[in-house]
């Protein structure tokens, strides 16, 4: 009774932490009629600023890093993306009154990673004082990619099958949309920057003390925009809310279990185990709508993004983070 105690305690104390409480504010402020909007331009600004800064410290990590321990995460991340989107492919898009295209793109899109989620993970551990490998937050595209290529090879061949075409799929060109997307050109740039150069002083000066101020402003628009979506998804099957509610968090446990055989296995932090969660558990807000809309051009984005933004991407944050948390100071 005292651990399930000390678990709800230390989730509701998550509820309450600035990163959460600016999302859920956005929520209410929309619900209750506010004209409060946030340019477009400067929205992607925001996320190239936070995705350059996680991608600098990953790349100056995995300078640093012993690579064998990164391995089995890294293994572990790139699974996950591609078990996410069989898991979609053999369950929400068979439901009826599902398009199969559809459920495949949605399946893509929670198995690629959300950059803001994966920011407000990181932001959350810290003010939580709970510790990760630098290079954690660097296992984004190892997951991401292989979610939205899978996605894409698996509506293309069933496409082409039901339209009776022995066309061949071509993977490179997917791959090549995939990593020229601006979400993770930023990151791996970041990456590549970090690894490669010396960042610290433009890290320490500018790109940290920015950090958690422009994650709260882009938590507020995730929250406006999350209620705004809400519209799109009732013109759809509700089978896409129920996933919605739900997979963000079956997810982030198949993960969390992984993780925690790394963690067995090569010593895999508990920080690292619970960024691993955070990250399965997201859905893509960036990368993931303008690859599969090229990529499945016949799939409703009002299913997909809808579904994800509406409600996947406030329950990964608001839930999941801290539920792997609670889980976390029990199993650990």
């Amino acid at each position: 009774m005292e651990p399930l105690l000390e678990f709800l305690t230390k989730f509701v104390a998550q509820l309450q932490s600035p990163t959460l409480a600016f999302l859920l504010g956005g929520i209410l402020i929309a619900a209750l009629g506010s004209r409060l909007t946030i340019p477009d331009s400067i929205y992607k600004f925001i996320v190239f600023l936070l995705l350059m800064k996680v991608g600098l410290k990953g790349g100056m990590a995995i300078g640093e890093a012993d690579l064998a321990a990164m391995l089995l995460p890294a293994l572990f991340a790139a699974l996950m993306g591609c078990l996410i989107v069989l898991i979609g492919r053999y369950t929400l898009a068979k439901l009826p009154g599902i398009r199969t295209e559809d459920g495949i793109a949605t399946a893509g899109l929670f198995g690629a990673v959300s950059g803001s989620t994966l920011a407000a993970g990181m932001v959350v551990l810290e003010t939580s004082n709970i510790t990760y490998e630098p290079w954690a937050p660097a296992l984004y595209p190892f997951m991401d990619i292989p979610a939205l290529v899978l996605a894409i090879v698996l509506a293309s061949l069933y496409l082409k099958r039901k339209d009776g075409s022995g066309e061949k799929v071509k993977i490179w060109p997917i791959v090549k949309e995939s990593l020229q997307g601006s979400a993770l050109s930023a990151l791996l740039l970041g990456i590549a920057l970090g690894l490669f150069t010396n960042p610290d002083k433009v890290v320490d000066t500018f790109y940290e003390p920015l950090f958690r101020g422009l994650l709260s402003v882009l938590m507020l628009v995730m929250g406006i925009e999350a209620y705004a979506r809400l519209k799109e998804l009732r013109r759809v099957a509700h089978w896409f809310a129920v996933y919605a509610a739900l997979m963000p968090i079956v997810h982030g446990l198949i993960a969390f279990g992984l993780g925690y055989i790394a963690h067995v296995t090569v010593g895999f932090s508990p920080g690292g185990v619970i960024l691993l969660a955070v990250i399965a558990g997201s859905s893509s807000d960036i990368s993931g709508p303008p690859t599969l809309r090229a990529g499945i051009p016949t799939a409703n984005p009002s299913a997909y993004i809808g579904s994800s933004t509406s409600i996947g991407t406030p329950v990964a944050i608001a839930i999941g983070i801290p539920l792997y948390i609670g889980l976390a100071g029990i199993v650990f």
